[in-house]
This record gives structure tokens, sequence and C-alpha cells, in this order.
């Protein structure tokens, strides 16, 4: 419906209810509630039009599931967790991803189709250019239904991650405001993707280059983002004074007196104050170009000199708190360098009294390069490399591969350890390698779950490849499933919930991030399975039981004997498609 003033909807609306009065009708009493719907249900938004896809058709009449393809499995630990690469439209694998893991994914990170002419977007098998009018509205279709079932995936300190161009930015700035709530809205990120150079300066006449993406990031609820740091750019020249006769030993037991400074009585304190201000009291102050240039540092070895040298190098900044601090201990030294503390907050700060007198604002406090060498980073990421990415994951990519330090500062965002991440635009693997990437550099837990179509071999020449790639560098366990149909009604007499249970093992698997090896962990299907488990399985093992299977006191004493923990099958896996075939 087109846009209407408010004034306009509310005329509307009391006319139909004049209507209602008129014609009492079944009929026409739906008619025209169906009218009401249309002019209430959206007051600010994205209209488009619905479009059904052929993965949606598909589901009509079949369910999808999960076949475990043995032989690419990968088992670098048998003692650890698995990861899981989900062949298949990732809207199948997104709705048995909701039957297991709804509210468990803590990150997500996507990387769409972008929907321009290069891209090779696909809708219902068929490439959709540029010229297509429904365009925009396949791909918010698209997009719409997977996002929605992404936020129920979403832990309650979940976060998504979405790249985009400008293509669809602001469509799925509006998609994402409607589906976890504008005011989740976290940031919209710029990335630097490419440089200003090659074909792209073609049209430099007409519009500015395009260097950047965006990255949209939007929480599920409440999220505590770890603060990150990175180097910068260059050195800040304000830091070109030097302390003479000052060794890191000696700034590095200034910072362990400053990190642990609530940990000391008061006369400890006083201890290591007057240490302190003996090591200052042998100091000299001279410039980085003097020290430098009577070192015998060139200029293309001076950045390396002042970056060793960051410790002990410093610039001074105003500050009245501790000019008033430095004042009344000045009258009891003649120390040019001192340390002064705070009485609010017993924090240490270093000082240099010889200041300008007549200045307004002295500048007192002492602050070391090495303290300010990083700055955070904001939302703008310039500083990942896109170059020499054909080389990462040794697999080609010829839609482009995101970088993996991108991947692994989304997760460092993130903070947590104990992470599962999830990527239903798998492409390249990236995401998964990060994951382990990251473990690697942190001792972290981190698992993964990449989904993606097989479409020109993707998923097991490259998705799978990469992952089998990295193996060496970062061993880790791997399954790989692959999506499966089952006719919701057919002609055979086998029913279907019967039909299912071929498939439970597969779901138990990806719930639990495990595999069933029959020796440390099996499944029980029915009371001779149960006692045949009794007798082989080891102790302290688990057993995953139906809810159809009751349990009487002797197999109970028997189960607490071996140690073995009880886990109960869900019985959410196919309720809904049961129920709809009337076996529920």
């Amino acid at each position: 419906m087109s846009n209407l003033s408010q004034q306009k909807r509310e005329e509307m609306l009391n006319y139909i209810n004049h209507l209602k009065e008129i014609h009492t009708d079944d009929e026409s009493i739906i008619a025209l509630c169906k009218i009401e719907t249309a002019l209430t249900e959206k007051k600010y938004g994205l209209v488009w039009e619905e479009h059904e896809e052929e993965v949606d058709k598909k589901l009509v009449h079949n369910i999808p599931v999960f076949r475990e393809v043995e032989e690419r499995k990968i088992v670098a630990n048998e003692n650890a967790d698995f990861n899981f690469l989900l062949e298949g439209d990732n809207l199948h694998s997104l709705k048995l991803l909701e039957k297991t893991h709804k509210g468990k994914v803590d990150v997500i990170y996507i990387d769409p189709p972008y929907n321009t002419k290069s891209d090779g977007f696909v809708y219902d098998d068929k490439f959709v250019n540029r010229e297509d009018g429904y365009r925009h509205s396949k791909w918010i279709s698209m997009m719409y239904k997977r996002l929605e079932i992404a936020k129920k995936l979403l832990s309650d300190n979940g976060l998504i991650f979405i790249s985009i161009d400008d293509n669809e930015l602001f469509q799925l700035k509006l998609i994402c405001d409607e589906i976890f709530d504008e005011d989740n809205f976290i940031n919209n990120i710029t990335v630097k993707m490419s440089e200003v150079s090659g074909v792209k300066m073609t049209h430099v006449s007409k519009k500015l280059v395009k260097v950047g993406e965006s990255l949209l990031v939007y929480k599920k609820n409440k999220i505590s983002l770890t603060p990150i740091k990175k180097p910068k750019d260059k050195w800040d020249s304000e830091y070109n004074k030097v302390l003479i006769n000052f060794t890191l030993e000696d700034k590095r037991y200034i910072d362990n007196v400053i990190a642990k400074s609530e940990d000391y009585t008061e006369a400890e304190y006083e201890e290591k104050i007057k240490h302190i201000d003996n090591l200052l009291s042998n100091c000299e102050i001279s410039s980085v170009s003097k020290v430098s240039k009577q070192e015998g540092i060139n200029n293309k070895d001076l950045e390396n000199w002042k970056h060793d040298n960051s410790y002990r190098i410093f610039r001074t900044a105003a500050s009245s708190s501790v000019f008033k601090l430095a004042n009344e201990k000045k009258k009891l030294t003649n120390n040019v360098l001192f340390s002064v503390i705070s009485s609010r907050d017993k924090k240490l700060y270093l000082v240099k009294s010889d200041y300008k007198k007549e200045s307004k604002s002295p500048r007192v406090q002492i602050l070391f390069a090495e303290d300010y060498l990083e700055e955070y980073i904001g939302d703008l990421w310039n500083d990942i490399s896109t170059t020499g990415l054909e080389a990462e994951g040794s697999v080609e990519f010829k839609n482009g591969k995101k970088p993996l330090n991108l991947l692994t500062r989304i997760l460092k965002l993130y903070g947590e350890k104990d992470v599962l991440a999830l990527d239903y635009f798998a492409g390249s693997g990236t995401t998964g390698h990060a994951v382990m990437q990251l473990n690697k550099e942190d001792g972290g837990n981190r698992k993964y779950i990449l989904c993606t179509n097989n479409e020109n071999n993707i998923c097991e020449k490259i998705t799978y490849q990469r992952m089998k790639n990295i193996q060496d560098e970062l061993p880790h366990n791997l399954k790989y499933y692959k999506t499966e149909f089952i006719p919701k009604l057919s002609e055979d007499e086998e029913i279907l919930s019967s039909k299912l249970l071929d498939y439970i093992k597969e779901m138990v698997e990806l719930e639990n991030m495990c595999e069933i090896d029959g020796n440390t962990r099996r499944i029980i299907l029915s009371d001779e399975d149960l006692n045949i488990a009794l007798s082989e399985m080891e102790e302290s093992g688990v057993l995953y039981i139906p809810s159809f299977i009751l349990l009487n006191n002797e197999i109970k004493d028997s189960i607490e004997e071996r140690k073995l923990e009880v886990v109960t099958i869900p019985d959410y896996y196919f309720t809904e498609e049961l129920r709809e075939v009337n076996e529920l």
C-alpha cells in the first residue's frame, strides 16, 4: 500500500468502521477486516514484494534432514568437540539448526551476495541481473527469512556481523532494524577492502572510487564488547624527551607498583614510593634527537630505535590535579623527577617539576611512549590487509575471500573464548579458519558451524578443502553433513516417524557438537539397544535416550553403577512435521 498521512489513514479506518455497521454479513466483515489489517499493520519500515523461493516450495512436501558423509570426517583429537560443515541450501540448514541450536549461537558472521551484477546472486536457480525489476525484493525476501531464524539461534549475549556494500546496505539496515530491533543496532563499521587503483579507476571522473564495505553489527539482547587496540599508524612526535640512566627494569618495577597499588598496605606503599623516587633521582632528561644522534642512529633506523626505547621516551601533559599534588611534594624534595599519589584512589603519577611557572596549565605529568603505542579501534577499519588473500587456506575463491584478520578481529570483539560461531554463507571458509587460528593464539575453546551450498562444488572443493588444508597447522575435528529430503507423504508402508529415526544420530551429534562413537557415546532407540549398551559401554559414557523409553529401577541402578550419563533426546526435532501428517 502506498504511503498515507496519519490523518488520511484515520479517515479511512473510520469509514471502514462505518461500513461494518452497514454490512454485517460474514463475507463483508472478513473483507473489511483484511483492508483494516493492511492499513494498520505497518507504520514505518521497508516494504517489498515478497517472493517464494524454490527452496521454500520444496519444504511444502518434504522434510530436510542431515546425512553424514563419513569419508570426509576429520578427527585430530578423539577427546575434543567437533565442528560442523553443512552442505545444502542455507535455509534448509538454518531450519534444522533452529531445532538443535536455538539460543545457543554466540557469534554469527555472514557475507551474503551483494546483489551486484557480478557477484553471482542466484534466486530460484536463476541469475538475477541488474535489469530484473524485482531484484531488490527477491534479495530482501531471501535475506529476511534467513535473518529471522538467525535471531532465534543467537544467545541472549549473541552478536551478528553482516558484510555488505552500498547496493543493499540501506535495505539491509531496515530489515535488521525490524528483526533485531533498532535499539539493538551497535555499529556500521567501514572496512577498507581495496586500494584506489586498478580497473575501478576507469570511472573516476563519474564517481569517487569505492574502497570500503560496510559491516553491520547487531546484538540479540545484551552484550559487552571487548575493546581492541591496534598499533598507531605513526610515531607521535610529542614523545620527544628521553630519560638517561633509566632502565627497562626500572620501568617494569614502576608498572608493577601501579598495577598492584590496591594490594599494598600503607607502609608497604610508602616504601615502594621511596624506591621509585630514588630511581628517578638518578635520572637525567635529554631529547630524542640528541640521544639518537649520540648513539649514531640514522634516519632509516630511527623509528625502530624509538620503539625499542619507548619505555624511557616520554612527553609531559597538563593535569590540574597532578599539578596540585606535585606542588605539595615539591616543598619536600629538590628532585626534578618524582612520584605523587592521589589520596582519592591511591593512583601513582610520575611528574617533572621544572615546569614553566608562567604557564596557566603547567605540563607536569610524565606519559611514557610505551603506554601509548596503541590506540582503540573505532568504526573505521583501514588497517586490515587485503593483499595476498589467495594464499590463505590454500584455496582459490573467485568471488573474493574475506581476510582472516577481519574474522579474528570480529571474534576478539566478542571477547569470550568458549564461543560457538556460525557462518551460513560460508564461501571460502574464512570464519572456520579464524576460529581455529584464534584458539591457537589464546588457548580458547571456540567452535564453528559452516553452511554453504555445493554450487560449482564450492562446499567440497573450497570450504571443506580449506578446513582440510589447515589441519597441519590448526588440527581440529570436523564432521561433514549433507542435506537430504524425506517426503512427508509416501506410498510405502513405513511411517514417517520411523524414517526420521534414521537421521536422529546426526541431529544429536550436531546439538551436542560431538560424535556418537558407540563406545563412549551411544544412541538408544529400543529396550534391546539399552540392554546391549549396558553390557558393552565403557564406564563414564553417555547414553542418548528418547523419552518414550522408560527406565525401571533395575536399569537406573545399572546405569548408576557404570557411572553412565543419560541425556534425553529432545522430542522437538521433528514434532511439527509429525503433527502435520497426524502421527502425533
